[in-house]
């Protein structure tokens, strides 16, 4: 009967581990871009992340081109434990040749979200 509980125990552990290693990745919920004349734009992205502290928070989130290179990267200094969701924005330059641009964000502990935000650039 013990070993049978210790089993149950040891499983119901495994199962939450690997399930809580899946939880907390930062969610994207909003892009908005707008043009801000001679090639540069406005990007407002609205994250969501269940920011705990210093140790876990969501710490950025990039630009990519359509090939996926870096164009762009706002940075974020601090944890957002009590502003959730939250907004921050980046005005940069974008090439030309470049008429969509992707989202993607990134907090401490888990890395890159698997989420993305694909918007086309208007003129």
């Amino acid at each position: 009967m013990l070993k049978q509980q210790i089993r149950y125990v040891v499983a119901i552990w495994l199962l939450l581990g690997v399930t809580g290693s899946w939880a907390g990745e930062v969610s994207i919920l909003d892009v908005i871009v707008k043009p801000a004349g001679s090639g540069r734009y406005h990007i407002n992205v609205t994250l969501k992340h269940t920011d705990t502290g210093w140790a876990h928070y969501a710490d950025r989130w990039d630009v990519l081109d359509e090939q996926g290179a870096v164009i762009g990267q706002r940075i974020l200094h601090h944890p957002h434990v009590d502003e959730q969701p939250f907004t921050r924005g980046l005005t940069l330059s974008i090439p030309e040749h470049v008429k969509q641009i992707t989202i993607r964000a990134h907090d401490k502990v888990h890395g890159l979200s698997p989420q993305e935000k694909t918007v086309r650039l208007k003129d």
